[in-house]
C-alpha cells in the first residue's frame, strides 16, 4: 500500500498506483478530497501534456501546489488521466 502524508494526515492511500518518472500517482477516489484546494497553477510537461494543481489544507497550514494531476493527458499518459501526485514536503511511501 502507497501512502502520501503531510502534516500528520494521510492525503492518500492505494495499492493502484502507477509510477511514472519517480512520482506515484494515486487514482481517482484513493485521494481525500477534504484535503484539497483548488490551485489557478497550471504547468505543462512535453510529453503528459497540460498539468493542474491543488493546494494541501491540513489543520489551518497550507501546502500550496503540493498536488498535480493531468485532466487532459496525451495519449501517451492517457493511463495517469485525473490520477494525482505530491511533492513539496509530502510523504509519499
Amino acid at each position: 500500500m502507497t501512502t502520501a502524508i503531510w502534516n500528520g494526515a494521510t492525503i492518500a492511500e492505494s495499492d493502484k498506483t502507477i509510477v511514472v518518472e519517480g512520482n506515484h500517482y494515486f487514482p481517482p477516489g484513493s485521494v481525500r478530497e477534504e484535503f484539497l484546494q483548488t490551485s489557478s497553477t497550471t504547468s505543462r510537461c512535453p510529453w503528459k501534456g497540460t498539468a493542474r494543481y491543488y493546494s494541501l489544507v491540513v489543520d489551518g497550514k497550507t501546502n500550496e501546489d503540493a498536488a498535480w494531476y493531468y485532466p487532459e493527458p496525451s495519449t501517451a499518459a492517457a493511463n495517469i488521466k485525473d490520477h494525482v501526485a505530491f511533492w513539496n514536503g509530502v510523504d509519499v511511501r
